[in-house]
């Protein structure tokens, strides 16, 4: 193999296909990144064997050839190099990488290529188009909710239902559940269920950030591989095989109270009590009181901490229903209030025990957001 491609151009590429590289791996190819000519350009791959990132760059190719390198080696090694154009060779007979850049050189010993873990192909299933900006925007809402631990592994996923014209995203890890609706362009000719991992989902909506292309999500015809393609990115993971909870039964379907709240004064009381509720088990009360006839409903705050202190902050609200009291997890309540663009949210509450519900206001009914409350003596 003999190609040249820009410093920059090669670098942005290690970046993109590096977040697959594992950190440990019992398989030394996984810690490997693979760099293949593809029809006058350059390809890099890496894996965990979950999640499989594959980039393509401009090069000039002068012989076509593929080898294998360690990743972080050779990315912070191509990091350093000056702005300018590098020249990667791999000898006739050897498993290795020379790579010259201005008045560096240096030699990286590598594996063959044929070893290197395969990326699966994704074909014979449904393939969606999705505007970049709107599924991004999805993923930012819902995959916070998704469980970090392997407790119960399909809620480590988030939940994919495309049917009619609509694709819905859920997630939960058992405290809480956010749900997302997008509509489709094209009716989906088929029914598809299933759970892909949060993390390849993060990894999406970050390689989607300066996208303005569709993107296709292709699904394979055994449901076990997903496909996200960008312009020079791919993305395949391995689907979470299981059937994850019906979340539909957990979102309340009535409220005694509902309050609209100004979001950004929501978040901000929020994150001031939280610094009182760090030593009181990450508490914060919410105390909602309707309006009288002279005075705006009331929407109350507060955090209090044994042998620390405590805080209480108030704001202006619309409050329709009866008064009411419910306790939050305060990172809860600043995980969703952060991701929302609405300039108000609804609150809506039954009882102290029953879960709260959040909603944006002023847009689409896309989004709900079910929090469970905290047991507190009041």
């Amino acid at each position: 193999m003999k190609v040249s491609s820009l410093q920059e151009n090669l670098s942005k590429g290690l970046s993109t296909v590096g977040r697959a590289v594992p950190v440990r791996s019992t398989l030394p190819q996984a810690s490997h990144v693979l760099l293949q000519t593809d029809e006058g350009r350059l390809k890099l791959v890496a894996t965990d064997l979950m999640i499989a990132i594959s980039c393509w760059i401009g090069a000039q190719v002068e012989e076509e050839g593929a080898v294998t390198v360690p990743a972080r080696l050779l990315s912070d090694f191509v990091t350093s190099l000056p702005n300018e154009k590098i020249e990667l060779t791999t000898p006739a007979r050897g498993r290795g990488l020379h790579i010259s850049c201005a008045r560096n050189e240096a030699t990286i010993a590598g594996m063959d290529a044929g070893d290197f873990p395969p990326v699966p192909g994704v074909a014979d299933g449904l393939t969606l188009k999705l505007d970049p900006k709107t599924l991004r925007r999805a993923i930012g809402q819902v995959q916070f909710a998704a469980a970090t631990d392997d407790t119960r592994p399909v809620l480590t996923g988030i939940h994919t239902l495309a049917a009619d014209r609509e694709l819905t995203l859920a997630a939960a890890d058992g405290f809480r559940l956010a749900v997302h609706k997008l509509p489709l362009e094209q009716d989906v000719p088929e029914k598809v269920e299933v759970i892909i991992p949060a993390r390849a989902l993060r990894e999406v909506e970050r390689l989607i950030a300066d996208e303005e292309d569709p993107v296709e999500m292709a699904f394979n015809a055994g449901r076990s591989q997903v496909l996200f393609r960008l312009k020079s990115v791919e993305l395949v993971a391995t689907l979470i095989q299981g059937t994850f909870p019906n979340y539909s039964q957990l979102i309340p379907q009535s409220y005694t109270t509902r309050a609209e709240i100004d979001m950004r004064e929501f978040l901000q009381e929020t994150r001031i009590a939280a610094i009182f509720a760090r030593d009181g088990a990450g508490i914060v009360r919410v105390q909602l009181d309707p309006s009288g006839d002279k005075t705006p409903g009331k929407l109350t705050i507060s955090a209090r901490a044994e042998e620390i202190g405590d805080h209480r902050g108030e704001i202006d609200v619309k409050v329709e229903g009866e008064a009411s009291k419910i306790a939050f997890n305060s990172r809860y309540l600043q995980d969703v209030l952060q991701v929302l663009d609405a300039q108000q949210v609804a609150l809506e509450t039954t009882s102290p025990s029953s879960p709260g519900v959040i909603r944006p206001i002023g847009t689409s009914d896309d989004y709900v957001h079910v929090v469970m409350p905290m047991f507190v003596q009041w």
